[in-house]
């Protein structure tokens, strides 16, 4: 037998796809609103912290101005005690009730003049950043990274001060429109262990939820059961009015939390924007505060108290007593994109990754396993294929040396945009679009995955 044929085939070059690059390229164009891209016009008309983010690192590849637009604009939306909100308001009339709808000008330390959310989101800034500035020359870069850098580092100052009570290294998140991955099961445990009211049990019961189809937004864009149930949208709602009641402080949240999960998704995040920080702060000869840098290491020797050692898989935690949540989702495999675990714990998860029990579908990676009761392959993230967290995981997955399994990932993921378009989620087993069209973080990375595949 021929031995080159019988022994392991190579993956080809790849050779980036010029129509589908012209396709995602107009994508972003339609989205585009002057100095901030929206991640997809009707349904979200708002800048969005991570969607701008990722919009940045694609935006890196073609128009490096257009990518500094989108940072500079969500750190003009900066609070004074550092925080960035998630959601930073386009003007205009139409938009007012939105922008009631979080009063952020209640919190003294909001934006002046800038009217935006009272929470943030997976901390995506420093990984645009440094993106941005790899791409430019070294005097460029050196100027780029000064002019970002201050806001930076007050935006993780924010984080250890007011979101790391215990001093571990671990930040909690106060509503799940912080985690980004809303309607996830851990979060939902936790709404429906400390945030669902007889009321709510009341609707769930009669169904009589059902009348809020009328008054919702969002399913006029996108099939009822492609997104958060009435429920859970209410349940999500009466979160935003009581966290704005205790207008967005943390120190008072904290102290009675109608909801609080420590997700490992957002830390591990956190953990490589640490890492990136860092990156920048020699870039440019600067010294980061001690205590800001002894805080970061904190974050990584507590990474592991995600991890269960019978299950092999990394969980959420409750806030008060640190239990952890053991639903299984994608977020075991975010520490891989943090960059702190150890090369055992990588080779356990690249393991789970490739189960067909659970995760190992026709088009990797579902929010949820097909073993779970929370597994749905078409709503929002109890089940579909999202283009971002298969992104982060692919740089995980290159960190610890796993580059065939990261170009086999990127390849299924560029084969499912290619097939179905650039839309916000994907079915697992068919590829098949979910959620809205013309999605901007779908068509971003699809560009950087293009161009960074071997």
């Amino acid at each position: 037998m021929d031995e080159e044929k019988s022994g392991p085939q190579k993956l080809k070059s790849h050779t980036p796809d010029s129509d589908l690059i012209a396709k995602a390229r107009a994508v972003l164009d339609h989205n585009d609103l002057g100095d901030y891209i929206v991640p997809s016009r009707g349904l979200y008309p708002h800048q969005v912290l991570w969607d701008s983010c990722f919009v940045a690192i694609g935006l890196s590849h073609q128009d490096l101005d257009k990518a500094k637009l989108q940072i500079r604009r969500l750190f003009k939306a900066q609070w004074q005690n550092g925080m960035v909100p998630h959601i930073v308001f386009s003007e205009g009339s139409h938009y007012w009730w939105d922008r009631r709808g979080w009063k952020s000008w209640i919190n003294p330390k909001s934006a002046k003049g800038v009217a935006s959310s009272g929470i943030s989101q997976p901390p995506m800034l420093a990984e645009a950043i440094v993106r941005i500035g790899r791409k430019l020359s070294p005097s460029e870069r050196r100027l780029w990274y000064k002019s970002v850098y201050h806001q930076l580092v007050a935006y993780h100052e924010w984080f250890y001060r007011e979101r790391n009570p215990d001093g571990d290294g671990l930040v909690v998140q106060i509503h799940p429109w912080e985690i980004g991955l809303d309607n996830s099961p851990s979060s939902m445990v936790e709404v429906r262990d400390k945030s669902w009211p007889l009321w709510l049990r009341f609707l769930e019961l009669t169904r009589f939820d059902q009348i809020g189809n009328a008054f919702r937004v969002d399913t006029k864009y996108v099939p009822n059961g492609q997104r958060s149930s009435n429920l859970e949208a209410l349940a999500f709602f009466r979160l935003q009015v009581k966290i704005r009641r205790r207008k967005y402080e943390s120190k008072r949240i904290l102290k009675k939390p109608f909801f609080a999960i420590t997700d490992v998704t957002y830390n591990s995040i956190l953990i490589r924007a640490n890492s990136l920080l860092e990156e920048i702060a020699k870039a440019l000869d600067e010294k980061l505060p001690e205590q800001l840098t002894e805080k970061f290491k904190r974050s990584i020797d507590s990474i592991e108290k995600f991890w269960d050692e019978t299950d092999e898989q990394y969980y959420c935690l409750k806030y008060r007593n640190k239990q952890q949540i053991k639903t299984p989702s994608i977020a075991t495999f975010l520490p891989l994109y943090s960059g702190a675990i150890s090369q055992a714990r990588a080779d356990k998860l690249v393991k789970l990754m490739s189960d067909s029990a659970s995760y190992g579908f026709e088009y990797p990676i579902p929010t949820v396993p097909i073993n779970s009761k929370w597994f749905d392959p078409v709503c929002y993230w109890q089940g579909p294929t999202w283009v971002n967290t298969n992104w982060l995981i692919i740089d995980g997955l290159r960190r610890y040396g796993f580059n065939d399994q990261a170009d086999r990932l990127t390849r299924s993921t560029l084969k499912m945009v290619k097939m179905s378009g650039f839309y916000e989620y994907f079915d697992p087993s068919t590829g098949a679009p979910r959620g809205v069209n013309n999605f901007s973080w779908t068509a971003a990375l699809t560009l950087d995955l293009e161009f960074n595949l071997n």
